[in-house]
C-alpha cells in the first residue's frame, strides 16, 4: 500500500497551524478533499479530528474511510479508531485501499515519518509566515537524513504552491 503524507507548510517552513482567526486556505482544503476522495480514506490524529468536528467538517466526507489514530478517544459511530500508525495502515489495507492518505496533525505525521511509513509527501506551501511553529521530523532522538525526489510542482491558486516528493526508494 502506498502511503501519502499531506500537509500545509508556511512559507518559512513551519507546519501550518490553523485557528478561527487564521483558517486554512480554501485552495488547500479543496486539494485535501480531492486527495481524500481519490484515496477513499484519510488518517488523522485525535486533536485534528476533534478540530474537524468542532469546525463542522468531521462528517462531510461521504464514503471516505476516516481513521483516527489515538489511544485515548472514545469510539465514534462510523469512524475507525486505531491505536498506532501501523494499525491504521493494516485496517485500510484489509479494506482493500491501494493508497492511504495521512492527513494530520504534526504528531501523527512525525510518528509515520519516524517509523519509515511514508512513501510520498505532498506539501502545500501557503503564503504566510509563522513565528513559532511545529516542525516535521523523521527522528527526534538522533540526526537522520533521508533523500526525497521531486515528482511534481504546481500552483493551487491563492498563492499556494504544491510540492510532491517520493521518499526513500527511487
Amino acid at each position: 500500500m502506498k502511503t501519502v503524507l499531506w500537509a500545509t507548510l508556511t512559507a518559512n517552513g513551519n507546519y501550518a497551524q490553523s485557528s478561527p482567526e487564521h483558517p486554512p486556505k480554501k485552495e488547500a482544503l479543496d486539494d485535501f478533499a480531492a486527495h481524500a476522495k481519490t484515496a477513499g480514506n484519510f488518517i488523522v490524529g485525535r486533536r485534528t479530528f476533534e478540530g474537524m468536528q468542532a469546525a463542522g467538517g468531521g462528517g462531510s466526507f461521504g464514503d471516505v474511510d476516516i481513521v483516527v489514530v489515538s489511544k485515548s478517544i472514545e469510539p465514534i459511530p462510523g469512524i475507525t479508531v486505531a491505536g498506532s500508525p501501523k494499525e491504521a495502515l493494516d485496517y485500510l489495507q484489509q479494506k482493500g485501499h491501494q493508497t492511504a492518505l495521512i492527513a494530520g496533525g504534526a504528531d501523527l505525521h512525525n510518528a509515520f515519518l519516524g517509523q519509515g511509513l511514508v512513501d510520498e509527501l505532498i506539501f502545500n506551501v501557503a503564503p504566510v509566515l509563522e513565528g513559532k511553529g511545529l516542525h516535521l521530523t523523521i527522528d527526534t532522538d538522533r540526526y537522520q537524513y533521508k533523500d526525497a525526489q521531486l515528482l511534481d510542482c504546481k500552483p493551487l491558486g491563492g498563492g499556494i504552491i504544491q510540492l510532491r516528493y517520493a521518499v526513500g526508494c527511487f
